[in-house]
């Protein structure tokens, strides 16, 4: 699946101090292994499901 079949980017909002650097915003998936954007939370949705495929990135 790819992260536009997912539907819109939807922006989560900031809460604490501002990251130092834009490598916060990413963390490795425990299920699949891939990066996930923190900021865009149908991505952390998509990769809270217990079984799930890593997303194809869109050209």
């Amino acid at each position: 699946m790819k992260r536009s079949d997912i539907g819109k980017p939807i922006k989560g909002k900031l809460v604490g101090p501002p990251v130092k650097d834009e490598s916060d915003h990413f963390y490795v998936c425990q299920i699949c292994g891939q990066s996930v954007d923190a900021r865009d939370l149908r991505q952390v949705f998509w990769h809270e499901e217990p079984e799930h495929e890593p997303l194809e990135l869109d050209g």
